[in-house]
């Protein structure tokens, strides 16, 4: 065979060669297109839950894996309310499955992985036993909430509340949750009657209401690493759907089954 011939069969192995690996390569594509579309959660979103709400949170708090699991439940009501409502190609999970995901994605927790249906079952106990109460502060023109936002969260707002410990009374622990993350002591203000109850997602809680609450009252947290800001809000901005632009619905999504 002459130098001509020779690179002739050359030329055409490197195109065959890469005719193969091209077609391998889309292949690999499609499928994991296809385990994106149908089965799985693109890792930008994991990333960003995990960011959002289970990395950041206090480091006293990463080996309580009922803690985390409350972490996790709040990123699955994100994941649900938000990305897959935005993108319907996403797939519906379930908690379970859900957490799974979780389990696999953040390395800290892949350790629990062998014995994650206790580690669900322990958590569905606490959660169904355990209330979580605390209080809706409105000032003393009714118009305005305040709110916090908890040290672990990008950008989420809630109502300063927390669950009760064994035995505490419902208005004792409100009180004790109110202390420790603003700093007020609503104990002289608080009115067993007047207050706001649901479940949501099977999690019981009951909100006090407390109006008259001075505006100029310094609100400083209790605990260190639990709430980073504490801010009063117009009640007439605050989303009571997905779909409002005036205030980021994200950031209100644990407000909006209260403030509807």
């Amino acid at each position: 065979m002459d130098h001509q011939q020779s690179s002739t069969v050359t030329i055409k192995s490197l195109k065959s060669s890469n005719q193969k690996n091209i077609n391998i390569i889309n292949l690999l594509n499609e499928q994991h297109d296809n385990k994106s579309r149908n089965s799985s959660v693109p890792i930008d979103i994991l990333d960003d839950l995990s960011s959002r709400f289970i990395i950041n949170i206090p480091n006293e708090e990463r080996d309580d894996i009922v803690r985390i699991m409350f972490q996790i439940e709040i990123a699955h009501w994100f994941y649900k309310d938000f990305y897959v409502v935005e993108n319907p190609n996403l797939t519906n999970y379930n908690l379970k499955p859900f957490a799974k995901l979780m389990f696999n994605h953040v390395p800290s927790l892949r350790q629990y992985l062998d014995k994650f249906d206790q580690v669900i079952d322990k958590w569905k106990d606490y959660k169904h036993n355990v209330p979580t109460y605390g209080a809706v502060i409105l000032d003393e023109s009714m118009e305005n909430v305040l709110m916090v936002q908890g040290f672990w969260s990008n950008s989420t707002w809630g109502f300063p509340k927390g669950k009760v410990n064994a035995e505490e009374d419902p208005v004792v622990c409100a009180c004790r949750e109110v202390k420790e993350e603003i700093g007020y002591d609503c104990t002289n203000v608080i009115e067993s009657t007047e207050f706001i109850e649901m479940y949501i997602r099977d999690t019981y809680i009951r909100l006090y209401i407390i109006a008259g609450v001075s505006k100029a009252e310094n609100f400083q947290p209790q605990t260190r690493n639990e709430i980073k800001k504490i801010q009063w809000f117009p009640i007439k901005d605050l989303p009571v759907s997905r779909q409002e632009k005036e205030l980021n619905p994200n950031a209100f999504f644990m407000v909006i089954p209260i403030i509807k």
